[in-house]
């Protein structure tokens, strides 16, 4: 049995994470917008897919009313201490962030950044030091702590995509944090063999894209992510009792209504449990094993 609840954080989301420590057997997770998380189990901090800047704004100068962020960033990423981890699933900057993960490496100096074996020159290409990478690929796992195990699954985006290596471009991670077992998409659909390894992991909660994806934003070369009935599909067919949607209300051109997203939340069978999240609240983790 999981338990999920959410808590208001205490002053800042940077205050918050810098003092709430998870008990024993839980698990605290912060959402930092877009597809980014922060987690805590014991003493160990990581992030996934952190996008804390305004980079994509730059970007798209002629266009930046449709790229700009529709939220402020919750947390500056200078002011991230005491990381050990961050995760990155693909390239794209609102999840591997030319001008967050610098910024997270100078004021991290213990932090190793896990990157699609893919993507090292891309990291390599924005100031992170080959000593402080960790390069992984589909099927790969990595023991980073006690507490901690990450496993590496292929994602699609909006289809699988390797190099001439076989080294995948997007990727999706399952955490191992004590008992409880999260599983982090990255960007990705569905495709064939998704649910049978997600099934050798039994995950207890998900954390998924919701935003979807249409003939519009691909001409905008937008590349799309699960719906949101997709979303549930999947964990209802894996078993996965809790899910967590992500990945709307960041860019006008590539989101969902939230009304849109709470409806169908309310219309879920009672064995999917979907929460949507909110900046400045954390979730609290807890797995009760018999």
């Amino acid at each position: 049995m999981v338990d999920v609840r959410t808590e208001p954080v205490d002053g800042t989301t940077a205050q918050d994470l810098a003092h709430v420590r998870a008990e024993d057997g839980t698990a605290v997770l912060w959402w930092l917008g877009q597809a980014g998380f922060a987690f805590r189990v014991g003493g160990f901090t990581g992030i996934i897919d952190p996008y804390l800047s305004d980079r994509l704004t730059k970007k798209y100068r002629d266009t930046a009313k449709a790229h700009g962020r529709l939220m402020p960033a919750p947390i500056a990423p200078e002011d991230v201490h005491d990381l050990d981890v961050v995760l990155c699933s693909h390239a794209h900057s609102d999840h591997m962030d030319a001008d967050t993960l610098p910024v997270l490496a100078r004021t991290n100096p213990r932090c190793e950044f896990m990157v699609p074996a893919a993507e090292v020159q891309r990291a390599l290409d924005m100031g992170l030091s080959r000593d402080r990478l960790r390069p992984v690929n589909a099927g790969d796992s990595a023991c980073l702590a006690d507490l901690v195990t990450v496993h590496v699954l292929p994602a699609a985006h909006e289809a699988l995509k390797t190099d001439a290596d076989g080294n995948h471009h997007f990727i999706s991670y399952v955490l191992a944090l004590g008992d409880l077992v999260l599983f982090h998409s990255g960007d990705c659909v569905p495709y064939d063999g998704l649910e049978e390894a997600l099934r050798c992991f039994s995950p207890d909660v998900a954390l998924l894209p919701v935003n979807g994806r249409d003939d519009r934003r691909r001409a905008l070369n937008i590349i799309g992510n699960f719906t949101f009935d997709e979303a549930a599909d999947l964990c209802l067919a894996c078993g996965i009792p809790v899910m967590v949607g992500h990945h709307f209300g960041m860019f006008a051109v590539n989101t969902v209504p939230r009304e849109e997203l709470e409806r169908k939340v309310a219309a879920l069978p009672d064995a999917l449990t979907c929460l949507l999240p909110d900046v400045g609240r954390r979730f609290v983790v807890r797995k009760h094993v018999p």
